[in-house]
């Protein structure tokens, strides 16, 4: 009979529990629906304010999908500069150059055709790419808070936020004066928007490293910069270059928009097959090329980066690893298979 009362008790408190657990519950559905309600509201204004209207996209849907048939099929008679001497049009393009490997060599020689103007926009994203590395490490250490004290670290940040603000197309148009509108200004451009996005990734990566390893090089009587390159950049060297290759490949893709508004490159072949002449055909063998580097690029800096992660090759000899490397279901993403 005396345990009666501390049961009656226990039972009281996992029903006041799961009571305030079902309270929540109900409290979280609510503001969810209130969330998504109010989402939909300040979506509906947004297209209202700009004038989108469901009916003239409905009105206008059939004339749209007619003048995708002028997209077909694809015209890659621009493939090479040979392919264009000679008008071989159509895929047969590829496929002769191909069988002729010296036209990829003349393509690039001329910067012509749609291989040496990809050719010239991979080159843009890359070299924009290495050239904004130094500042954004630079940048990327100076504006974490171990490194510089707050709230001279925001010098930094802010100048990186700065940066950030200014988007690549409107730097490219900034820098016209120094560079022109071309490839140049185009790579100046890429790499300026490089120190401002990769050197934030650096120091957010920065803010989140152990203190341990800084601790024990400082006890060593060590300098300040010493601190940072084996206490700090030890930690993260592997993050720093995976960070990079994923804005490698932004920066390509960011490479093709500048050579839309003139800056070079095959961005600038679809400017002038779309706007200028109006060669659909033509248009739509220069977005299958875009298609494939931008995919290209992607799948080896996502290969690169996954074989930076340490888990992945623990326990692994030099020789597995290149053997690795010649694994192409694992290029794939397939695993072992």
């Amino acid at each position: 009979m005396s345990g009666e009362p501390a049961e009656e008790s226990g039972t009281t408190t996992v029903d006041e529990t799961l009571a305030r657990i079902e309270r929540n519950q109900r409290v979280r559905r609510i503001l969810l629906a209130l969330g998504v309600v109010l989402l939909g509201i300040v979506t509906a204004a947004g297209m209202t304010f700009i004038g989108f209207r469901l009916a003239d996209i409905v009105r206008t849907f059939p004339g749209f999908i007619g003048s995708l048939v002028d997209f077909l099929p694809p015209n890659f008679v621009d493939f090479t500069t040979y392919t264009s001497r000679n008008e071989i049009e159509g895929p047969r393009a590829i496929w002769e150059s191909l069988i002729r490997p010296w036209t990829f060599i003349e393509s690039l020689q001329q910067q012509d055709g749609l291989v040496g103007l990809s050719v010239i926009t991979i080159a843009i994203g890359f070299c924009g790419t290495v050239l904004g590395f130094p500042l954004a490490l630079l940048f990327g250490v100076l504006g974490s808070e171990r490194v510089t004290p707050f709230p001279f670290n925001f010098i930094f940040r802010g100048t990186m936020s700065t940066i950030r603000a200014i988007p690549a197309l409107v730097w490219v148009l900034i820098y016209i004066p120094l560079a022109g509108l071309g490839p140049v200004g185009a790579l100046m451009a890429v790499a300026t928007d490089t120190v401002g996005n990769l050197g934030r990734l650096f120091t957010d990566e920065l803010e989140e490293i152990d203190d341990g390893p800084i601790e024990a090089i400082g006890s060593t009587g060590s300098s300040g910069s010493q601190r940072v390159v084996f206490g700090m950049l030890s930690q993260v060297f592997t993050s720093f270059i995976a960070w990079t290759l994923y804005i490698f490949e932004i920066n390509v893709r960011i490479a093709v928009s500048l050579g839309v508004v003139g800056a070079g490159g095959i961005g600038l072949y679809l400017n002038e097959r779309f706007f200028g002449f109006l060669e659909f055909g033509k248009g739509m063998a220069a977005i299958i090329m875009v298609i494939f580097i931008v995919l290209s690029v992607e799948m080896i800096s996502s290969r690169l980066r996954a074989r930076l992660r340490p888990s992945e090759h623990e326990k692994k000899g030099f020789i597995d690893t290149l053997r690795d490397l010649g694994n192409g279901n694992k290029w794939l993403g397939f695993g072992d298979r």
